[in-house]
């Protein structure tokens, strides 16, 4: 039995969720998700539209991880049309700062030269002050890919600290060279 996959989901009043063939349409206030679906392993149960229930139709290793990871991906949809996902980076370091220029983030590292990136489509760049960015969307998985991409263009330095980090990451620092 799967642990995560035996807990069922409860859907919440601004969420419509509607089964099509293959394809879960799961639709909230914030945006609308579809996830496909292999029915001839998995059982799904929308119960009057408040909980849903995934059974798979024959327990062997295989179905056991899909099953877990299957409704991880059916919840974090739910979660995100209702409420939504969002990260929050912080730049460390003198002189580094962030601005939004219509649909391109601008982003000033220390570089040479501006490092601009094209905000996909879906997810929302907010700039709280100069070195404090909120990045926030429906998907779970295109939030996290967002802001690993953001962190990359300027990783953490172990020395100082100076760099791209999450709200609350912990840096570990070593010790400079001794006279």
């Amino acid at each position: 039995m799967s642990k995560i996959g035996k807990i069922n989901i409860s859907i919440p009043e601004k969420v419509k969720v509607a089964l099509a063939g293959n394809i879960l349409n799961i639709e909230g206030p914030l945006g609308k998700k579809s996830i496909n679906l292999d029915l001839e392993i998995f059982n799904l149960d929308i119960k009057d539209g408040k909980e849903i229930s995934l059974k798979p139709k024959k327990i062997n290793q295989d179905t056991k991880r899909l099953w877990g990871m299957s409704r991880s991906l059916i919840n974090n949809a739910v979660i995100g049309s209702s409420k939504g996902y969002e990260k929050i980076l912080e730049l460390v370091g003198v002189g580094y700062r962030a601005a939004l220029k219509g649909n391109v983030l601008n982003l000033q590292l220390g570089y040479s030269h501006d490092v601009n990136f094209d905000i996909p489509e879906g997810i929302k760049i907010v700039v709280e002050k100069q070195t404090t960015l909120k990045i926030s969307g429906v998907d779970k998985q295109q939030v996290g890919l967002v802001v690993s991409k953001i962190k990359t263009f300027r990783k953490i330095e172990p020395y100082k600290g100076k760099g791209i980090r999450e709200k609350g990451q912990y840096v570990i620092k070593k010790e400079g060279k001794k006279k």
